[in-house]
């Protein structure tokens, strides 16, 4: 057994496996014969998906405001209980008659993309992958129409769906009906039944994910009834029963509070830079203003939006720098959490394109930051020389090595560009590891909704042995750290990892580059054995919790 399985044996068995957790899931038993159902609106997605069809196809001019009303009041309806169901959907599919089944997944496509994929809750998300990677039988159950549910489905990765379709005629054109029996309440529960029966499926060890109070009967056949975001009758059953309730509001609209959080932690960017310049004035150092803006900046703007950090290996920060800090980008609040940790001291690499954002662009400059262009390979390598001439005089770089934003939790390839630099400048390399950010903002957000963000900082590795031959290799056991840790996330301490335990002693000992000295001038010896010791690793990094 390696020292990282013996540190993820030994997190597992301190890790709570309270019901309605990832680690419930993560350890509950694999097969395909234990079902894991979801439901669409309010559990996977913030909100209901017909509304958005709806406002798309009255601001496009495809109906009448009259007709926008009467479905609005065929809703209301249906929710007073005046009506049922099956009145509510037919209208919906009396809207799209005459429309081929290929037109519906275009618009489908087009709507997932523009309006539902930002909705949807990165909690719910992790659900189905923990789901998937025990094997079980994963489903997408929803009342919905193929229109709503399919684009969803496929962007995660789920095979089996049942959901309502609609009715065709000899020429596949939509009917304007909707095939029977309709998938709701009593009949959504009979269809899950069918699909189990067929499939080996054992509904006593299952799982199901809903918020409406229609899913009260299936929540009743299966073994783990989950409500999600429930309200009304689910949640009163929920309640008297015992059931573990799931709430989320990442995704719940553009809230208002959000908003003006953001906008008040955008306001202060003044008042700190003013303080900075004082600073850097009075100082008669420039980089003095700077540290004084990038450490209190982000620290405020964490505190004003409610994000917190449990930090895991804080102490791999300052354990020798300058460094080439490398993280994982997700979206807008990645950037400002890795500058959070690395705080003073450092310099940034962007794509060109932030050059001209109002507020990156002058911050950029300010701190002598490297925005790249792509498509120029002579430009980005100048600027990538100039980067590495900053790292030799003492400033650490801060670059995500995917290179844009990934709204998935798969890691990309990692470009050469940042480990080029450190091998370049004689610095070592440290990741940042940053799990679940998605739960602050989607991936093109610019406003921050509270939460807390988990983020593991491994021990920096030397690149004292690193050549162009075996480049290749190092970066792919850099990514594998990524992988690896976003799989199966520590709990009180860091794995070790190959990377660092592969070469002698003498020869994996951190360069620490003196401010002063020639760049070529040898390290000093008292700068090898703190940072390249990973069996360090092996004594508890704890959990700095609710850091701002």
């Amino acid at each position: 057994m390696t020292s990282r399985d013996e540190a993820q044996k030994s997190s597992g068995t301190r890790q709570m496996r309270l019901p309605g957790t990832l680690a419930e899931i993560e350890g509950s038993p694999e097969g395909p014969e234990i079902g894991a159902f979801f439901d669409l609106d309010g559990t996977l997605v913030a909100g209901f998906t017909g509304v958005i069809m709806t406002r798309d196809r009255l601001r496009r001019g495809q109906m009448s405001v009259g007709e926008f009303i009467g479905m609005v009041q065929a809703g209301l309806n249906h929710q007073l209980g005046r009506s049922e169901f099956e009145d509510l959907i037919g209208k919906g599919a009396r809207m799209l008659r005459g429309n081929s089944l290929s037109d519906l997944d275009e618009l489908g496509e087009r709507l997932f993309v523009q309006h539902v994929q930002g909705r949807m809750y990165p909690e719910m998300r992790a659900m189905v992958r923990a789901h998937m990677a025990r094997g079980h039988t994963v489903v997408l159950s929803s009342s919905a129409l193929t229109v709503q549910v399919e684009p969803v489905a496929r962007f995660l990765g789920i095979d089996n769906v049942l959901c309502n379709k609609f009715e065709t005629d000899e020429d596949g054109l939509i009917t304007g009906e909707v095939m029977r029996p309709v998938i709701w309440g009593p009949g959504k529960a009979r269809a899950v039944q069918n699909f189990s029966e067929a499939n080996g499926v054992d509904l006593s060890k299952s799982y199901f994910y809903a918020d409406g109070d229609e899913d009260v009967a299936l929540m009743y056949l299966v073994g783990h009834p989950r409500p999600t975001n429930p309200a009304g009758k689910l949640a009163a059953v929920a309640a008297k029963r015992g059931w573990p309730v799931l709430k989320f509001s990442s995704r719940s609209g553009s809230s208002p509070i959000s908003q003006l959080r953001t906008l008040a932690s955008l306001a202060a960017i003044p008042t700190v830079a003013a303080g900075a310049i004082g600073l850097g004035l009075l100082t008669r150092n420039k980089r003095t203003g700077v540290n004084f803006f990038t450490s209190n900046w982000s620290k405020l703007l964490m505190l004003t939006t409610g994000i917190e950090l449990n930090v895991l290996g804080e102490e791999n920060l300052t354990a020798q720098r300058p460094a080439v800090f490398i993280f994982n980008h997700r979206n807008q609040a990645d950037p400002m959490i890795a500058g959070r940790l690395v705080g003073v001291d450092f310099t940034g690499v962007g794509k060109k394109e932030l050059e001209r954002n109002p507020l990156m662009g002058p911050l950029g400059k300010v701190m002598d930051a490297a925005f790249i262009d792509r498509d120029d390979p002579e430009k980005a390598v100048e600027g990538l020389h100039k980067v590495e001439e900053l790292a030799r005089k003492g400033l650490s770089i801060l670059i995500a090595p995917e290179g844009t934003r990934l709204d998935t939790t798969e890691v990309g390839p990692f470009k050469k560009g940042p480990f080029r630099i450190a091998m370049a400048a004689g610095v070592p390399i440290v990741p940042i590891v940053i799990r679940n950010a998605e739960v602050i903002a989607h991936r093109d957000s610019s406003t921050f909704n509270p939460g807390k963000v988990d983020v593991a900082v491994y021990p920096p590795i030397p690149v004292d042995d690193w050549t162009v031959e075996n480049l290749s290799d190092r970066i792919a056991e850099v990514r594998q750290i990524y992988l690896d840790t976003l799989k199966s996330w520590p709990q009180d301490e860091l794995p070790s990892f190959d990377i660092y335990t592969r070469a002698p002693a003498e020869k994996t000992s951190p360069r620490r580059a003196a401010k002063k000295a020639p760049a070529k001038k040898a390290p000093a010896k008292t700068a090898a054995a703190k940072p390249d010791t990973p069996s360090s690793n092996s004594s508890s990094h704890k959990t700095q919790k609710g850091r701002p």
